[in-house]
């Protein structure tokens, strides 16, 4: 089964700079340990998996080579970037993930990202 799979550099317009994420489009989430392998053969700080909900927003699942996280900026923007790629013309663009409802919205010059503010914790 081939699986759409992009490389995107995110926060730059050049070849080789800015952060590096995958992004990998499904149908439906293949096994954890499946998508678990695909970030780790790509060795992105990063692997997105992306899929389409009815309602036209996207559910949004992020691994690392080694775990699942529960939220990446640059990952999300990279996802928004190849959904642009895939001709999706309805926005602002939701993604359902792990940390709640993530809303992306075109700019002239990019994407902007609604992202929440973790309340900080003490450290000893």
């Amino acid at each position: 089964m081939p699986i759409p799979y992009y490389h995107v550099d995110a926060f730059t317009g050049e070849l080789f700079a800015g952060n590096p994420a995958g992004v990998c489009m499904l149908s439906a989430f293949l096994a954890d340990s499946s998508m678990q392998k695909i970030a780790g053969e790509n060795r992105h700080s990063t692997t997105a998996f992306v899929v389409p909900r009815a309602d036209g927003s996207f559910d949004l699942r992020w691994f690392t080579p080694e775990v699942e996280i529960d939220l990446c900026g640059h990952a999300t923007l990279a996802s928004a970037h190849v959904l642009t790629l895939r001709n999706h013309t309805t926005w602002p663009v939701r993604f359902h993930t792990r940390s709640g409802v993530l809303t992306v919205t075109r700019e002239q010059d990019g994407f902007a990202l609604d992202f929440p503010a973790r309340p900080p914790k003490q450290c000893e």
